[in-house]
C-alpha cells in the first residue's frame, strides 16, 4: 500500500498515511519560510504508543533522531522509517508550494481594477499643466494639512514603488514634530494592496516573506 495524499480537512490537524504508519501534523502546515519545515508531528503504528515530536524536518540531526526513536518504538527498520519521512517531506513541500501558488492567484484575482472612466480621468490629470502643483493641492484636499513640501516629496517617493528601482525616505526630526503623523496621513493615500504596515520588525523577519511579497510595495 503506497502513501496517501495529505488530509487537511482540519487545517490544524493534518493527517497522512504511509502504509501502516499514521502521521498527524499538530497545528497544521506553515507555508511561510520555505527555508525550514518546522512541524509538531504525531506518529502512530498499530497498537504501539504514539510518538510526538516538534522538529524542523529540514534539520538532518533532528530528523535522524526522530527516525531512530520511531524505529525503536515501533520495532521497524530505520531504512523503512527513513523512506516514510522522506516521502512525508516531499508531500509537505508539494503542498506548501501549491498553497503559495493558490495564494498568489487569489491575491491577483482580488486586486481591484480601475474602470475605464477612472483610467481616462487619471490620464487626463497627468496630461494637464502644473502636475506637481495640482498633485500637491489634491493631497491637501484629501486631508493632509500643512507640510506642503514634505507631503509632496513623501507622496512622490511612495509612488516610486511602481519603478524597478524605487526611492526610499527617512523622516528625521525632534520628538513630537509630527513625523509619524505625516507618514500616516500620506500613507492613507496609497491603496491597501500596495502597502505593508509594520510597527516593529527584526532583520530575520524578512526571511518569512516569499518571492515578490515586498515587490512594488510601500513598507511603513
Amino acid at each position: 500500500m503506497a502513501s496517501e495524499a495529505l488530509n487537511h480537512h482540519n487545517p490544524e490537524y493534518v493527517t497522512w498515511k504511509h502504509e501502516e504508519l499514521n502521521f498527524a501534523l499538530l497545528g497544521g502546515i506553515r507555508t511561510e519560510g520555505l527555508h525550514s519545515m518546522r512541524v509538531t508531528l504525531k506518529a502512530d503504528f498499530k497498537s504501539f504508543p504514539s510518538i510526538r515530536h516538534s522538529l524542523d524536518l529540514y534539520n538532518e540531526t533532528q530528523t535522524d533522531k526522530l527516525i531512530k526513536n520511531m524505529a525503536e518504538r515501533f520495532a521497524l527498520s530505520t531504512t523503512y522509517i527513513h523512506k516514510a519521512i522522506g516521502n512525508l517531506i516531499n508531500t509537505i513541500e508539494d503542498y506548501r508550494l501549491q498553497q503559495i501558488d493558490n495564494s498568489k492567484l487569489k491575491s491577483l484575482s482580488n486586486k481591484p481594477a480601475l474602470s475605464k472612466e477612472e483610467i481616462a480621468a487619471a490620464e487626463l490629470f497627468l496630461k494637464e499643466p502644473k502636475l506637481l502643483q495640482r498633485t500637491n493641492d489634491s493631497i491637501g484636499t484629501s486631508g493632509v494639512i500643512g507640510e506642503e513640501a514634505n507631503r509632496l516629496i513623501m507622496y512622490l517617493i511612495f509612488t516610486s514603488r511602481k519603478l524597478q528601482r524605487p526611492l526610499h525616505i527617512i523622516s528625521m526630526g525632534s520628538s513630537g514634530a509630527g513625523k509619524s503623523h505625516l507618514q500616516e496621513k500620506v500613507g492613507e493615500l496609497i491603496p491597501k494592496e500596495d502597502k505593508i504596515e509594520l510597527t516593529s520588525v527584526s532583520a530575520n523577519a524578512f526571511y518569512y516573506f516569499i518571492d515578490d511579497d515586498l515587490g512594488h510595495k510601500v513598507i511603513l
